[in-house]
């Protein structure tokens, strides 16, 4: 446990009177404390970008960078190198060195949002990176130490994607130390007049 007094305030960004809402909120303020991997599940489209930002917020992390990662959106030949970083020379372009997401994200958080679509090969090297808190860019053979806390997001079952090998178990584990589960609007209509109302304020 950290031992930094906890910022709660941002979790107010919940729009809603729902009890999911009200128990989404609940267990953002219980994990605010913990220094742990949050796992964000629900369709695409109910705001999982926007708790993850609030969970960032709201914990003693809140002064360092918030870095959100669409892995769906970038082509797997680029994801390591966008992620893990890469030493000059390390492909064909690569004339400069990165340091990646990863370490962008270095005492702050790190969103990595539709984790469901990484390929298996970076799945096996992100699960390293979980392990071990050092990233080895492309093309280089030293390890740099990373302090950033995960969380990732998917809009798939990732337990069925275990059951079914598309997902590393041991990585899923990594993932889900705590899971929150975001329901879509329809199963929460009573929020629509308070986001109704607090879009007409905008």
């Amino acid at each position: 446990m950290v031992t930094s007094a906890p910022h709660r305030e941002p979790a107010g960004e919940l729009i809603g009177l729902s009890l999911c809402v009200s128990a989404l909120r609940n267990q953002i303020h219980r994990l605010a404390d913990y220094d742990i991997n949050v796992l964000l599940d629900g369709e695409s489209g109910t705001g999982k970008e926007l708790i993850a930002r609030i969970i960032h917020q709201c914990s003693p992390r809140r002064n360092g960078p918030f870095v959100g990662v669409n892995c769906a959106a970038i082509h797997e030949s680029l994801l390591e190198s966008e992620l893990f970083g890469h030493k000059a020379g390390a492909f064909t372009g690569a004339k400069e060195a990165t340091v990646g997401f990863l370490r962008a994200a270095s005492g702050g958080t790190i969103l990595l949002d539709e984790v469901g679509d990484m390929s298996e090969s970076l799945q096996s090297k992100l699960l390293r990176v979980l392990e071990e808190r050092m990233v080895i860019p492309v093309g280089g053979t030293e390890p740099e130490c990373i302090d950033v806390r995960v969380i990732a997001a998917t809009n798939k079952d990732l337990a069925q994607a275990v059951q079914q090998g598309a997902f590393r178990r041991d990585l899923y584990y990594r993932l889900n130390v705590v899971r929150l589960h975001i329901e879509p609007l329809r199963q929460r209509r009573d929020d629509i007049p308070a986001l109704v109302e607090h879009m007409l304020k905008m």
